[in-house]
């Protein structure tokens, strides 16, 4: 696909998304949670609608249950998560969405480490970020770091927000 081609294509794309954050950690507070405050200071700075923000512990059920809502509101077009996506003994963000995923979109993951391994070296082989398509929604899980939101929001997420949004309307 051409260059041209390819934005008259991201051109039909809808404009304003209406998304969910979710962040998972054990040890934020509302207060606290610098990197779900980002997510939501991006999104509304591209006009993007935040329906829902909520911030659960690194526990896979109650991640499930938050993204099985998301999933069931026609407000919800994307869920964005942040946090557990390492390696500890704790993080298990990664296990509960794959298990829910319906496609993956693994080129994301991908390309996040490839950007990370650029700014940091290899800890970004610890990442686990993630992103794919469950009941006609885009998710994408993130590490809960403010730098890592930064990178895969401006970098991935939202160049692609509204055209992952309108392939899966058609």
């Amino acid at each position: 696909m051409t260059t041209q081609t390819h934005h008259e294509h991201k051109s039909q794309a809808p404009e304003s998304i209406g998304c969910m954050v979710i962040t998972c950690s054990d040890t934020r507070t509302p207060e606290t949670d610098t990197s779900g405050q980002l997510i939501r200071k991006l999104l509304e700075e591209r006009n993007h609608k935040v329906v829902g923000y909520h911030l659960v512990k690194d526990d896979p059920g109650q991640i499930q249950l938050w993204i099985a809502r998301g999933t069931v509101n026609d407000a919800v077009q994307a869920i964005i998560l942040n946090g557990g996506t390492g390696i500890s003994r704790r993080d298990s963000t990664f296990e509960a969405v794959d298990a829910m995923l319906e496609k993956r979109l693994a080129g994301f993951g991908e390309i996040f480490r490839l950007l990370t391994y650029q700014d940091i070296g290899s800890p970004a082989i610890m990442s686990r970020a993630t992103a794919g398509v469950i009941k006609g929604r885009v998710l994408f899980s993130t590490p809960g770091s403010e730098t890592a939101v930064r990178l895969a929001m401006e970098k991935l997420i939202l160049p692609e927000l509204g055209h992952l949004v309108q392939q899966l309307s058609t």
